[in-house]
């Protein structure tokens, strides 16, 4: 189970912290001390609350259930309220412990089985198992004459001096009497009211460890919150039912978890938080009154019914609506959530699924793109012609009057992408220069089928040259025949076209190419994806040696560098990678890691987490993208997610506005200087920069300088504000 005792400590320690945090969704550790703070302002009750949570994830480790999740806190936050509820509700004793310890561990069954039950649809059980728990003491009491309903919530001036004497009182009444609106003053008591505290000491408290958690979760909470309590006065319901053991956290908690948490921040994230808060009122209060039957409160059920319905509905969206967007890996943070799905989206939100390389080796120029002039109209309007012209912008050499004159004529097509060989016509002659056949409109051609509805047609192919059967699997860049003359053709070229199903000549779909590079006189471009243009000169991305050995990162790989700083100690780098494949560099040092891919043809950083003083973080500024390949002066843009972002102050700022506006800037440029083409030590110098501002005004700016050789990554030079730091690599 663990290899010793400390294993064991730092599992439940970890757990028990992670366990509050997760009541707000979230792992903060200073957060969760906060709300240990508060769950003491009763001290029965947050001993009850401890308690359980101590023995819901203790009985976890004893059955041998999954460490990360016992350490997350997921089976520990439900006995907690538990813990908490009939802490608050009964009086302290021997018969009372005997039921705590009881019910913590079923309710950490019942976790454990929702957990299987709604988990296995990909949503969250919340706080359902709470409710199983409290309402299964609550009504078993009934007939346990041992248990005594607690009278110490009455007297709270009686609780505070219990705690922390008379200190803790006129800290108490101070917060109390604060001259807040009454709405405000509701909104602190109900958010205290989630740990069955019911006082503005406590809900005031909370707000200040919710923000120093999450600006947008502490944003979202007031929206939810407020725009509940205007609908109870516009409808004209009872607007003591907000009051009532203050159970309108449960706007509270609805609006955190759709506002930012289950849903990137965004402003339609905020604006379904608020259609669908009319619903949590409705059921509050139609529960309510059900509940009220059996002398049971509904505690935080329309939240869980009003949340679970919408993440469930939204699985059935049949079209993918960037609107809305579920978050798809959990960060445990509002923040992350926005400015990674920034990220992402500037970098690979219009990226297809399956990666298309262009059909030919080489450079090839666009005679024809999308909406053509001549053919390329209506229904095969996402169409694309290729030819190859030389510098003088001819595309023959010669008289060019024989279909050999042409530079493309009998030049390699090869298949853009991993697929298997569909409908194939091969034996239709060339074309002499000029002359048409109008009979076999494609000419040879061959479909391949890459995924389902996603086809790709190269056609008018040399007669006789298909090197494919149909059937046959193919690989990405595999040779499929030669570029010919033959169907609707006047002139050797190769007709590209993606379609959605099999038949040659079928209805055309806009799909991109991916990892493209386009010139212009001597200036390069790079494209993650693109439709190219017309006369567009275009080629595939092709490596360089050089740099795919210098970033070439294998889990298990060590790197060492030492910097001009301190010659005496040195900076270790590990590569590794979790369970899931990721992989990632990690300081030895400090800890700080830089997520990263490698796609073979492009190096580029993902995520980051740790110091932004360190080399690691130097090295993701400076290498987060780099095309593996060499074309001199060609300039790489990214963006940056605003997590890494330097000034914390102003970042604080952006939180709060992140779902409406984004003012931030966390620019990425990099430069191809310079190739050294010496024989036995080939080094290649890029060069990067990133530019931190607000706006189009810059806060701060850096400047690399990498130079990568035949052993990997020789030198990193960092600039910043007339600081230079230079580190060399250790072999």
């Amino acid at each position: 189970m663990f290899k010793n005792s400390g294993d064991t400590l730092s599992v439940i320690s970890k757990s028990i912290l992670n366990s509050y945090a997760q009541v707000f969704f979230s792992k903060n550790q200073v957060f969760a001390i906060v709300l240990i703070i508060v769950t003491f302002f009763d001290l029965y009750a947050g001993v009850a609350g401890l308690s359980a949570v101590i023995i819901a994830n203790t009985t976890a480790i004893i059955l041998g259930l999954n460490n990360k999740t016992i350490m997350n806190g997921a089976y520990g936050f439900n006995a907690l309220l538990v813990g908490l509820g009939i802490g608050i509700y009964y009086q302290p004793g021997f018969e009372f412990y005997l039921i705590l310890i009881f019910i913590s561990i079923l309710t950490l069954m019942i976790t454990i089985s929702l957990e299987g039950i709604i988990g296995k649809y990909g949503l969250p059980y919340l706080s359902i198992p709470f409710l199983f728990g409290i309402w299964i003491v609550i009504i078993a009491s009934r007939g346990y004459s041992a248990l005594e309903i607690s009278e110490r919530g009455i007297y709270y001036l009686n609780d505070m001096f219990a705690v922390g004497g008379m200190g803790m009182v006129k800290i108490y009444e101070w917060f109390n009497n604060l001259n807040f609106p009454e709405p405000l003053r509701v909104y602190f008591k109900s958010l205290s009211a989630i740990l069955f505290q019911y006082h503005m000491f406590a809900g005031i408290l909370l707000a200040i460890g919710l923000i120093y958690y999450s600006r947008i979760a502490f944003f979202m909470s007031l929206l939810g919150f407020f725009a509940a309590y205007y609908f109870y006065m516009v409808i004209g319901a009872d607007i003591s039912e907000l009051n009532y053991s203050y159970i309108g956290f449960n706007y509270i908690l609805t609006a955190i978890a759709l506002g930012g948490y289950f849903i990137v921040p965004s402003r339609n994230s905020v604006l379904w938080m608020l259609l669908l808060t009319p619903l949590v009122a409705i059921t509050l209060s139609s529960t309510s009154v059900l509940f009220a039957q059996f002398g049971l409160s509904v505690f935080s059920l329309p939240f869980n019914i009003i949340v679970i319905l919408f993440l469930y509905v939204l699985k059935f969206r049949e079209s993918k609506v960037n609107t809305i967007i579920v978050v798809s890996k959990q960060l445990d943070s509002p923040e992350l959530h926005a400015y990674t799905n920034y990220s992402y989206m500037n970098r690979f939100g219009k990226l297809p699924f399956y990666s298309m390389k262009l059909p030919f080796w080489g450079e090839w120029k666009v005679t024809q793109a999308h909406n053509g002039e001549i053919t390329h109209q209506d229904k095969w309007k996402h169409a694309w012609d290729f030819e190859i012209f030389n510098e003088n912008g001819s595309s023959y050499e010669g008289s060019g009057n024989k279909v050999e004159d042409y530079y493309c004529f009998d030049k390699p097509v090869v298949s853009p992408a991993d697929g298997v060989v569909g409908e194939i016509e091969s034996g239709l002659d060339d074309n002499e220069i000029g002359n048409v056949d109008l009979q076999n409109n494609w000419g040879n051609s061959v479909v391949i089928k890459h995924g389902e509805k996603l086809y790709s047609q190269l056609s008018h192919l040399k007669k006789d040259s298909l090197l494919v059967s149909q059937g046959q699997v193919v690989k990405q860049g595999e040779i499929i025949g030669y570029c010919g003359n033959s169907g609707r053709s006047p002139y050797p070229h190769l007709h590209f076209q993606f379609q959605s199903d099999q038949a040659i000549g079928s209805k055309t779909i806009d799909y991109p190419f991916s990892s493209l590079i386009s010139r212009d006189n001597n200036d390069f471009k790079f494209d993650t994806i693109s439709n190219p243009v017309k006369n567009a000169l275009v080629s595939n991305l092709v490596s360089e040696d050089t740099l795919k050995k210098a970033f070439n990162f294998v889990p298990g790989n060590e790197i060492e560098f030492k910097t001009d700083q301190d010659n005496s100690s040195t900076i270790i780098w590990n590569i590794e990678s979790d369970i899931y494949n990721n992989t990632y560099i990690i300081c030895r040092s400090t800890g700080d890691k830089a997520w990263f891919n490698n796609i073979g043809d492009v190096f580029y950083f993902t995520y980051y987490q740790g110091s932004t003083n360190s080399l690691l973080y130097m090295f993701y500024l400076s290498a987060f993208k780099v095309p593996l390949s060499y074309y001199k002066n060609m300039i790489i843009t990214d963006s940056f997610p605003l997590n890494v972002y330097p000034n914390k102050a102003l970042l604080v700022l952006q939180d709060f506005i992140i779902p409406f506006h984004k003012f931030l800037v966390a620019d990425y440029s990099l430069e191809y200087y310079k190739n050294d083409n010496a024989i036995n030590n080939k080094k290649i110098t890029l060069k990067s920069s990133v530019n931190f501002g607000i706006a189009n005004r810059t806060i701060s700016k850096f400047d690399f300088t990498i130079i990568a050789g035949k052993s990997g990554i020789e030198k990193l030079e960092c600039g910043q504000n007339n600081t230079q730091i230079v580190a060399t690599r250790i072999y």
